[in-house]
């Protein structure tokens, strides 16, 4: 980064198919990088890496204000309607390699429905794939972000309710990430205003981390 006032964050984005990846992944970026659609099967077959503008203003450091730039990963969805486990582990392997070799990694959001229960054995394949895309410090990287999480208020349930009656997989994962998460909220929030409120909680984690990065070789 030769300009010290300027920060680029790293961010990639996993999740199940339809779980809402690419469209958080245009929230984050303010942008329509990303192709997202309802679709009875997934959308995402590629990787591809987004840049947002320059965000002026948004945080400070050291006394200096910071110029941010976000790069977001957008990956295929798993399970895969088209691609197999190995094809979409590759696919991903080689394109953190690729745009994060040498940079870094500075957070994975796991991306779920808060409407759809995280269990069974899909869930799981593919938390391990995310295990062993990122390596053995997997959980000081990785958050996850709920879309959908007006579909809670609308159930009746709080925040913290909502996360107390979770299922136990899911419970497992916030323990393995340290409790990080986000809730995504479109009703009643504009898009620069969901997109303020997920990025400074990114921030957040990434501050709490002191700035380090996962790289890939």
């Amino acid at each position: 980064m030769a300009d010290s006032n300027k920060m680029i964050i790293n961010l990639a984005l996993f999740g199940m198919t339809q779980s809402g990846k690419s469209s958080a992944g245009n929230i984050l970026l303010g942008s329509t990088d990303f192709h997202s659609s309802f679709s009875p099967c997934s959308v995402t077959k590629d990787c591809c890496l987004g840049r947002s503008c320059h965000l002026c203003g948004f945080m400070r450091r050291g006394g200096q204000e910071i110029t941010l730039q976000i790069q977001v990963l957008d990956t295929p969805g798993y399970p895969h309607s088209r691609l197999t486990k190995k094809h979409v582990k590759q696919e991903v392997k080689e394109a953190l390699t690729r745009h994060f070799g040498q940079e870094g990694l500075h957070l994975a959001l796991l991306v779920q429905r808060a409407d759809v229960p995280l269990c069974g054995q899909e869930a799981s394949s593919l938390v391990q794939m995310i295990q062993e895309l990122l390596g053995h410090a997997w959980k000081d990287y990785t958050a996850i972000l709920f879309t959908h999480a007006e579909k809670i208020e609308e159930a009746g349930f709080s925040e913290d309710k909502y996360l107390h009656e979770a299922s136990d997989t899911l419970l497992t994962l916030l323990n393995s990430v340290q409790h990080r998460y986000i809730f995504q909220h479109k009703k009643g929030n504009s898009l620069n205003e969901q997109r303020r409120k997920i990025l400074e909680k990114v921030m957040e984690f990434i501050k709490e981390n002191c700035y380090q990065v996962l790289t890939f070789k």
